[in-house]
């Protein structure tokens, strides 16, 4: 099988022999949960329950009507304890709902199922996606029933099934595609029959090649997929960071290229991760929405290193030793997500989210040390950013508080990959200034529309 790939990029240590090839363990039942009611990008949720109320496992307790949103359901059965701020996995504070959950728990779901799938029109089908809460679970967040639903004047013809999961020590996406093959295709499949698609790829990096045949075969045996003649078929892509981004997928397998400040559907594609996927077909044929999630935990901190599947809200720290033995004595940093793209948190006291693929327990050792420095022109940032930009000068044009330059010169097509950071001798913080300064710009929009 053909392996393609995109240019630039760089090479990590994979990280991921602790976990890889374990299956996914349900976490022990849980005294609490702490749901934030805003996990997606978009307009912000109300919560639609009150402090003493008793809900029921599957059971909206915020929600919003505005388009770009999606609803959050309770991960437990039990009552509503408390509605606060916390901190979150984005270091803010947000609105949490927390739920003490009731000795006896069932599956009230609380949306039925549909023995057919494809006899949905495609008005409900979105409408089942949204109602399900379902975002992009690869990090990002965005409503997948929105990305599903391009203008239409965008034309696509192609969905990627994204399974490349490029960061090092995460291993969520291969249990996902090793453990549930025939999910994840009628997910597919339900996607390509809301969006009138009949081709997609399902691209994974080819240090998963002994999936292949796995789900090779459950392409064969699906009867969506078999019903309307779908065209899916697999990609693999040489293991370089960060193939699992959009752009670098949709350059690798459709060698299509998305123009700058533009989206997947400008270059005619859709991508959706495969642990996305998996909860659309969930939630079709089983009636469940996002309420669980399959994630990694590892690191040198980590004395039991494994993919767990937890209830959307519980917070790893009160786990019990035996199930999730953490180091304490060693630990030094707390990221969720990965190592390249995750977001360094105050501690293992943070609620699990939707788009939470990984929490990260590391050690000293396994972080980069040493104080910023100065600039000194090596151009490593450019000859290895994947978007082919000049993170050099977009870091000069922030500096200079020159926001017109930094977008000139691509600051809103940076994806925060981090490579540049990585990369770097002087240890810059490449990419949290450019995290910042997008914020910045986003708030002189706001201020002054069309003047930045």
């Amino acid at each position: 099988m053909r392996v393609s790939s995109f240019s630039r990029g760089i090479k990590l240590a994979p990280r991921k022999g602790a976990t890889e090839g374990k299956p996914v363990e349900p976490v022990p039942p849980l005294r609490q949960v702490v749901i934030p009611i805003n996990q997606h990008f978009g307009a912000p949720n109300t919560a639609v329950v009150n402090v003493g109320d008793v809900v029921a496992r599957g059971q909206v307790i915020a929600a919003s009507a505005a388009a770009m949103t999606v609803p959050v359901h309770a991960s437990l059965s039990g009552t509503v304890k408390k509605i606060e701020p916390r901190v979150q996995s984005n270091n803010s504070a947000g609105l949490c709902i927390t739920i003490e959950a009731d000795e006896a728990q069932g599956e009230t779901l609380c949306m039925p199922a549909f023995d057919d799938p494809f006899s949905v029109p495609k008005d409900k089908a979105l409408a089942r996606i949204r109602d399900a809460g379902i975002i992009g679970m690869g990090g990002a967040g965005f409503p997948a029933h929105i990305k599903l639903n391009p203008p239409p004047e965008k034309r696509v013809d192609l969905i990627i099934a994204d399974g490349a999961e490029c960061e090092p020590y995460l291993t969520t996406d291969e249990a996902v595609m090793r453990e549930k093959p025939d999910l994840l295709i009628t997910g597919l499949a339900i996607c390509m029959h809301i969006t009138g698609v009949t081709s997609a790829i399902i691209g994974m990096e080819d240090n998963k090649r002994s999936l292949v045949p796995l789900i090779e075969q459950a392409v064969n045996q699906n009867s969506l997929v078999k019903k309307a003649a779908l065209n899916i078929s697999i990609g693999l892509c040489r293991t370089r960071y960060p193939q699992g981004g959009e752009k670098m997928l949709i350059k690798a397998l459709a060698k299509r290229e998305v123009p700058s400040n533009g989206l997947p559907m400008d270059a005619r594609c859709i991508v959706q991760n495969v642990g996305s996927l998996v909860a659309i077909a969930e939630a079709f044929t089983l009636g469940k929405p996002l309420i669980d999630r399959d994630l990694t935990v590892s690191g040198g901190a980590c004395k039991t290193p494994k993919n767990i599947r937890a209830p959307i809200g519980a917070i790893l720290s009160e786990l019990p030793k035996e199930f999730m033995h953490i180091d304490y004595d060693h630990l030094r940093k707390v990221i969720y997500g990965g190592p390249m793209m995750g977001v360094a948190v105050s501690g293992a006291d943070i609620p699990i989210q939707k788009n939470t693929s990984g929490i990260l327990l590391m050690t000293a050792a396994e972080t980069l040390a040493g104080e910023e420095g100065t600039c000194i022109r090596c151009a490593r940032c450019i000859r290895n950013c994947a978007c082919r930009l000049s993170p050099v000068i977009i870091n000069n044009a922030l500096e200079a508080e020159d926001l017109d330059e930094a977008v000139r010169a691509g600051l809103m097509d940076c994806i925060e990959c981090g490579s540049c950071s990585w990369v770097c001798p002087a240890r810059i913080k490449l990419v949290q200034r450019f995290r910042v300064g997008k914020l910045r710009l986003r708030a002189a929009r706001a201020k002054t529309p069309g003047k930045v």
